[in-house]
């Protein structure tokens, strides 16, 4: 299921806008160069600014996501043709032979059921081909990212072009072991409207991850730290064999 920041038309058009400065996704076309790979699957593509990235490096990119309001902005981006986009899960792709899989920013911690986990591990295996590896990043639990989301550290007002002033701030609802849930508010200052998002991501252990790769058919062959957030976040690089 997609939480509604990324399903409900209006603010999956905020995404990109709200948050314009991707340049965490550096690392991830410096690993497709470094891998020389052809063939990528981005998993949880979202509004397709990596996808878009790579097809314009020339890659052929297929961009699969839950959240069908997502991937219309993607579709409707320039070059947009390049790349096969897909409304769905990598639980139930059809056969691919692709060289890399990533999942970038949160997705992987937006799987939080465990059998989700595994299906979505299990998913990207089967279309790997052999050699292929899975890059994703996840943060580091001990460093309670979660504590530094509040309303006070947050809240920031963007001015969207043809929508106007856009007021925006998180707070955590919840923490219940490794599971952090929180909202975020949006209040339109052009007609008062507030929209809220609900959202909850999962704080696996690095050795818990490790496990989940093995019991999957993966090779863990290098854990990275995120270069623009050293120390912060994990990037797990798994090969299939």
């Amino acid at each position: 299921m997609a939480d509604d920041c990324f399903a409900h038309p209006l603010l999956a058009a905020l995404y990109d806008p709200l948050d314009p400065d991707r340049s965490d996704l550096d690392a991830y076309v410096r690993m497709a160069e470094e891998f020389g790979a052809q063939r990528v699957l981005d998993i949880g593509c979202g509004t397709g600014v990596f996808a878009l990235l790579l097809a314009d490096r020339g890659q052929e990119v297929v961009g699969v996501d839950p959240a069908r309001a997502s991937l219309d902005v993607a579709r409707g981006k320039p070059g947009a043709e390049r790349v096969r986009w897909i409304c769905g899960d990598a639980t139930r792709l059809r056969p691919l032979r692709v060289d890399l899989a990533t999942m970038t920013a949160n997705v992987a911690q937006a799987i939080v059921d465990p059998g989700d986990w595994q299906a979505t591990l299990r998913g990207a295996h089967a279309a790997l081909r052999p050699g292929g590896r899975l890059v994703f990043e996840t943060r580091v639990p001990a460093r309670r990212a979660w504590e530094e989301w509040t309303r006070e550290e947050s809240r920031d007002v963007t001015e969207v072009p043809g929508t106007g002033a856009v007021e925006t701030w998180v707070d955590v609802t919840e923490v219940a072991g490794p599971l952090v849930t929180f909202r975020w508010t949006y209040r339109f200052a052009a007609d008062g409207q507030v929209l809220t998002s609900d959202s909850t991501l999962r704080f696996r252990e690095r050795a818990e991850i490790e496990a989940d790769l093995t019991a999957e058919g993966y090779v863990v062959e290098d854990v990275r730290e995120a270069p623009d957030r050293p120390g912060r976040e994990y990037v797990f690089v798994a090969r299939r064999d």
